[in-house]
Formats: C-alpha cells, structure tokens, sequence
C-alpha cells in the first residue's frame, strides 16, 4: 500500500510540476498579452492542486491537509482574478492585440460609459 501511494504521489507531483513548466512556457511563447495570461493562470492553478495532492499523500497526515487547502484556496482566488485586472488594464491602455479577440464585449460597455460621461459634462466651452 506505501509503494502505491508513493507511485500515485509521484504521477501527480510529476503532472502537477509539467503543467507550471507549460505555464512557464506559454508565458514566454505566447504572442500577446491575453494568450499569455491564459497561459499564466489555468495550467497554474491545476498544476498547484496537483502538487499540493501529491504532498499531502506524501506526507501521509490530516493535519497539512488544511494548510494545503488555504494555500490552494488563495491561489484559486487570486491568480484569475490578478489575470482579469492585468487583461483589463492591458485592454484599456491598448496592450491587446485585436486580432486575438474573437468578441469584443468591453469595448461597448467602454464606448457606452465615454459617451455617459462626456453627456454629464455637457457641451465644450464657447472659445471668443
């Protein structure tokens, strides 16, 4: 039973480090921005799991359990969501290559908001 859990820890620590070695890699292959950070945060958080799975069969004891679950946990929570600002804030200081974005949602609910905007200020200053 030892030999197979060391084998099953092993595949998963094994598959766990290749998918942030692909991660590694999309984010330095990639052409733009969103493909990279595509790259950067779905193998990422899997291969995280798997690490974290594999170190807990490994170790063999309840107790990390809940560490690795927080630690899992934080990356699950704070890698897409630091991916959704860096895409958002790429997008809007025109770091994005168009040619990638298959439908462009953003750019609406932006030019919508600009128009709001320059509607609440009213008309330009008559110049003499």
């Amino acid at each position: 039973m030892d030999a197979f859990l060391d084998v099953l820890a092993a595949v998963f620590l094994i598959i766990g480090c290749l998918l942030s070695l692909v991660a590694g890699i999309g984010l330095m292959t990639f052409p733009d921005l969103l493909t990279r950070l595509h790259a950067a945060t779905k193998p990422q958080v899997l291969g995280f799991l798997l690490i974290f799975i594999a170190l807990a069969i490994h170790l063999r004891s309840w107790a990390v359990v809940p560490v690795l679950a927080l630690a899992w946990g934080m990356q699950l929570l704070t890698a897409p969501v630091s991916a959704h600002m860096i895409g958002r804030s790429g997008y809007r200081t025109k770091h994005v290559s168009h040619k990638s974005i298959y439908s462009d949602e953003l750019a609406e609910a932006i030019r919508a908001v600009e128009a709001e905007q320059r509607h609440d200020q009213g008309p330009p200053p008559q110049q003499q």
